[in-house]
């Protein structure tokens, strides 16, 4: 953990207690939504991580939730990063972390980005076609190049084959060969098989895949390296990733035995979606009833939605869990959620079954700290909510 902890965290004791936790923060008067960061969870997942992949760096993926507290505490732990734009460069450099630490991974990079990489001493990033490596050699020839090759699952949440990786047999020759003849460095091979891959074989597949290229990039001069085996590792489900790690440890094994290689990956979810908690306020509610005046469901409105931290729903195919606070063995009732425009597409859920809150209600959503506090916007004038960050004391 950070030798110093800024004064904001909050500390508490043994388990957090989420329901004490909002009462001491005296949120009745309060109409905006709030992000609860507990780092604990940060920490632990980077310990998990080691647990499970103890040869593999973790490079923290920034694009997925870029909040200092977060990238202060893992690099204080001893993470690396994984950076896509020149900001993002800044942030973390910002932050006393070393260039070194860094891999712009980005494989599509603007000139200006390229130029502010070699300002700063970042030298390693990613491409993954001829007119890319072209462009880096002419702005930075003698950085370290990783080419991010195709290997994709067959199961998983949000592809990435469409936008990103060359075919490895087609096309990744061609840019080692070119490569070589710019005299340029090629230190490695990366991949992303995808976000929430629940085809584990895909990641040996992409390993075996990344041997291969090795040996042939150290058969024609590039003194190969680094396998970068990317991200997309669940934050919510330890035992998910157990099964991933031991796929990833036993490939890395059989296929790069006698092979100096280095490996790192790229998590971002992994680390912060189990983190964030977004406790929302009903602000209004409605009931529709039937004609007999039995009611039939309820409609509540909350204090953030679809634009704000819930465009997760529409980017990142999150499923929607609800903590209220109710006794247990309240009648339920069919529920719907909306958000606070006036978009008609401003919906949360509509398929759960809820006690009948009322307005002034707390409702809060685990599992909120992946692509959601990066992409919120303040659409129709809603704030953005805040974040409160907390740590158990026990931690430091």
């Amino acid at each position: 953990m950070p030798t110093a902890v800024p004064q904001s965290i909050n500390f508490y004791k043994g388990k957090f207690q989420l329901k004490e936790e909002i009462e001491k923060l005296n949120l009745k008067n309060v109409d905006e939504a709030l992000n609860i960061c507990d780092l604990t969870t940060v920490v632990s997942k980077f310990y998990t991580w080691k647990k499970h992949m103890p040869n593999v760096t973790p490079y923290y993926a920034v694009k997925c939730n870029d909040d200092p507290y977060i990238i202060k505490t893992l690099a204080d732990l001893g993470a690396s990063f994984d950076c896509a734009s020149k900001n993002e460069i800044k942030l973390v450099l910002g932050l006393g972390v070393s260039p070194d630490r860094i891999i712009f991974a980005n494989p599509m990079k603007a000139t200006s980005h390229i130029e502010y990489m070699k300002a700063k001493n970042v030298t390693d990033s990613t491409v993954d076609n001829e007119f890319e490596l072209y462009k880096i050699y002419k702005s930075f020839g003698d950085s370290n190049v990783v080419l991010r090759f195709l290997s994709e699952a067959e199961n998983a949440l949000c592809p990435l084959g469409d936008k990103f990786g060359c075919d490895a047999v087609e096309d990744a020759a061609a840019v080692l060969l070119l490569a070589e003849s710019l005299n340029m460095n090629v230190t490695g091979v990366s991949f992303h098989v995808g976000s929430g891959c629940s085809d584990y074989p895909a990641y040996e597949r992409a390993i075996c895949t990344g041997s291969q290229l090795f040996k042939f990039g150290r058969l024609i001069g590039h003194y190969m390296k680094l396998l970068d085996i990317g991200g997309g590792f669940p934050g919510d489900n330890d035992d998910m990733f157990s099964n991933i790690a031991k796929v990833v440890n036993n490939s890395v094994d059989k296929y790069f035995k006698g092979i100096d290689v280095r490996v790192i990956g790229e998590p971002g979810r992994y680390f912060v979606a189990a983190a964030y908690t977004l406790v929302c306020k009903i602000y209004s509610k409605r009931e529709i009833r039937q004609k007999d005046g039995k009611l039939e469901k309820v409609m509540y409105f909350i204090n953030d939605g679809a634009y704000g931290t819930f465009n997760c729903l529409l980017y990142d195919h999150i499923t929607i869990k609800v903590i209220h606070f109710e006794n247990d063995g309240t009648e339920t009732f069919k529920s719907l959620i909306w958000g606070p425009t006036c978009d008609a597409l401003d919906k949360i859920c509509d398929n759960l079954y809820l006690p009948n809150l009322r307005e002034g209600d707390f409702i809060a959503f685990p599992n909120m700290g992946a692509y959601t506090v990066p992409t919120a916007s303040p659409f129709n004038g809603f704030s953005v909510p805040k974040t409160r960050y907390f740590l158990r004391s026990d931690f430091l």
